[in-house]
């Protein structure tokens, strides 16, 4: 038992330091980047099943969910605007 949570403890202080630490060549935009295109691919519900198995309905479920929630935004925003007469 002592064994696995060392190697817990460890896996998870490098994961730390490899999400707070800037490398060479990556900016916080970039980052910041990769975690939008890895929210709207549904990266989160890849291996989330059962024995580490991806189920496809809930992968494309959450794709089409958050693909439709960005458009709502884009045209409520635009709503807005022509209601305020911003544009």
């Amino acid at each position: 038992m002592k064994e696995d949570d060392r190697q817990r403890e460890a896996r998870e202080a490098l994961e730390r330091v490899a999400r707070e630490s800037e490398t060479i060549g990556s900016s916080s935009m970039a980052r910041t980047g990769r975690r939008v295109s890895d929210h709207f691919l549904g990266k989160d519900a890849e291996g989330a099943g059962e024995h580490g198995a991806t189920d496809p309905a809930e992968l494309w479920g959450r794709r089409i969910g958050r693909a439709l929630s960005a458009i709502g935004v884009v045209v409520l925003t635009y709503w807005l605007g022509q209601t305020l007469r911003w544009w």
